[in-house]
């Protein structure tokens, strides 16, 4: 979590509006200069985490299951792509974060206040680089995938405007700083080229035991659909903005949930012979891998002691790109069952968001200096739970911790999906 720097750099611009022009040069120099560049990738820690979780993705695609040979061509061509997008992301970070702190986008660490690392400036809004890699792949993807005719076309467009839309609105609320009521809302405006192109199905299977009292196994909503959809885009980036406040949890979380979403598809393509489901779940790998690529890359800057931060602009980008191949690839149910630790999050953040309680700006724990541990505080979020529960710990430790309940979260929703298959529905 950051604070950032606006009254000092309103002071910069003002002073430097008095300068001379030659004297106004020499100070920018000075400034790029005496900033020292971002610490070095991550890459051992990033190089474990990434086998541990694509490991059983790709036994799953490669070797568990018969895939169709144009399907499995399809997603290596763009697993290809995806790998080319992590090492241009992690290229492109530290030139990146060079122009935001010079525009003076920055911000300090809170959880390291009162050490060294606490007065370093740390640039701020670096998911821009992930959203546009991402976005720039996406639509590379689409020459050797799809044809002018094609069904998907229209929706795979319409997700990517969705996507494009709300990392835009992301990075206005990085440098505008919106306030929380205006935050709730601008999903819905983001979604809005998604639900306008969605021509899929407005049915929802209803479950097993139900049957005999609504009468219906499939019921359409209509319109109904489609405000879910609205809502679940929502949902989904709010909740990933709101479960933060350490180094690596934004990313982190968005890397576990990705790859139990690649998982999920797998599988569901293994075991289904109808082509038109496969394919929907094909258009969810499709946008999932890259999505997973490039936060990896930012994982390995932002992962404790972070070097950059990610800012609103990362955790729209992620938040609206999983609730899009949540909505079209008709595992929006699925989606919200991996998403338990952001739905407890949410809960227990309402009576402050809604106002019945006092909410501060920054709902973090206390930082001692000289410990290094954190300590819980009585605001309702996940992260202070946890330590009110487990006791003070340092800001690495609880990120693990965190980032393993995710995973947890994650692996029951599999072995829920197990337990009530062909008896729920």
């Amino acid at each position: 979590m950051t604070v950032r720097k606006r009254a000092s750099s309103e002071t910069t611009a003002a002073a430097a509006a008095q300068q001379p022009k030659s004297q106004e040069t020499t100070t920018a120099t000075s400034a790029t200069t005496t900033d020292p560049p971002i610490a070095p990738p991550k890459s051992g820690t990033i190089l474990k985490l990434s086998l541990l979780l694509i490991i059983p993705y790709a036994y799953l695609i490669l070797f568990h299951y018969r895939v169709d040979a144009d399907l499995k061509r399809s997603i290596l061509i763009n697993a290809g792509l995806s790998l080319a997008g992590f090492f241009v992301t992690r290229t492109m970070i530290p030139v990146a974060s060079s122009y935001v702190i010079r525009r003076s986008l920055f911000g300090y660490d809170i959880n390291k206040k009162g050490t060294p690392q606490g007065s370093v400036k740390v640039p701020e809004s670096l998911g821009i680089v992930v959203g546009i890699v991402f976005l720039v792949l996406a639509i590379l993807f689409q020459y050797f995938n799809f044809t002018s005719d094609s069904n998907w076309l229209v929706e795979y467009n319409a997700a990517l405007a969705s996507i494009c839309f709300m990392t835009l609105l992301g990075f206005v609320d990085d440098v505008l700083d919106i306030p929380w009521r205006v935050k709730l809302i601008l999903p819905s405006f983001a979604a809005l080229p998604l639900l306008m192109a969605y021509a899929g199905h407005t049915t929802i299977i209803i479950p097993k035991p139900l049957i005999p009292y609504v009468g219906l196994e499939v019921l359409d909503l209509g319109w109904i659909y489609k405000l879910y959809m609205g809502l679940l885009a929502v949902f989904c980036t709010n909740s990933i903005n709101i479960h933060a406040g350490l180094n690596g949890l934004e990313v982190g979380q968005t890397v576990v949930i990705a790859s139990a979403i690649l998982i999920h598809n797998a599988m569901q393509i293994g075991a289904s012979t109808d082509p038109e489901y496969k394919q929907a779940h094909a258009f969810s790998i499709y946008l999932v891998q890259p999505l997973l690529a490039t936060s990896l890359a930012l994982l390995s800057y932002n992962w404790y002691p972070s070097s950059v931060f990610v800012g609103d602009t990362y955790t729209y980008f992620a938040g609206m790109t999983m609730a899009v191949v949540g909505i079209l690839g008709h595992f929006s149910e699925t989606l919200l069952i991996f998403f338990i630790p952001q739905v407890l999050n949410f809960l227990l953040s309402l009576p402050q968001l809604s106002g019945y309680v006092k909410c501060p700006r920054h709902r973090l724990p206390r930082f001692d200096p000289q410990t290094g541990l954190l300590t819980g505080t009585n605001d309702g979020t996940v992260v202070n739970l946890f330590l009110r529960q487990f006791g003070r710990m340092s800001e690495k430790s609880l990120c693990i911790l965190l980032l393993v309940f995710q995973a947890i979260g994650c692996c029951f929703c599999f072995v829920l999906r197990w337990f009530l298959a062909g008896w729920y529905k």
